[in-house]
């Protein structure tokens, strides 16, 4: 099977570079299948897991893939390996933000708390799967 470049960058590091044959996204669309020359897109990121061929699994929230004839680029706001996520410390951080999004004064206030509560449950649903 083909490969192709593959990069998977978060603000605080490079999580991944390297050759694959198939890469997942959870693009805004939908989960998108990236294989060898591929047709070019570009798409937002929902938040989900990134599936790498070699089963490497990567948790991502926000941000953006890229495909081009140079390979796939995935620019990710937040990124982190499936088993790198601690449950516990988790749940801890979803209690927070359910109480920021109860203390929440104002629509901006509540839209933040609400998008970070949001991000935190589907980080919490990919590590369940």
């Amino acid at each position: 099977m083909a490969t192709f470049p593959f990069e998977l960058v978060s603000p605080e590091r490079v999580l991944f570079s390297g050759e694959a044959t198939q890469v997942v996204v959870p693009a805004s669309e939908g989960e998108i299948t990236v294989l060898a020359n591929h047709a070019p897109f570009m798409s937002a990121l929902r938040s989900g897991v990134v599936t790498i061929d070699n089963g490497q699994r990567l948790f991502v929230r926000g941000g953006f893939a890229d495909v081009s004839q140079a390979g796939l680029t995935v620019l990710a706001e937040q990124a982190v390996p499936l088993d790198e996520i601690n449950p516990e410390a988790l749940s801890g951080q979803i209690r927070n933000a359910e109480e920021d999004l109860r203390d929440a004064k104002t629509d901006e206030a509540r839209t933040r708390a609400q998008a970070k509560l949001d991000g935190l449950n589907a980080m919490m649903a990919a590590i369940r799967n």
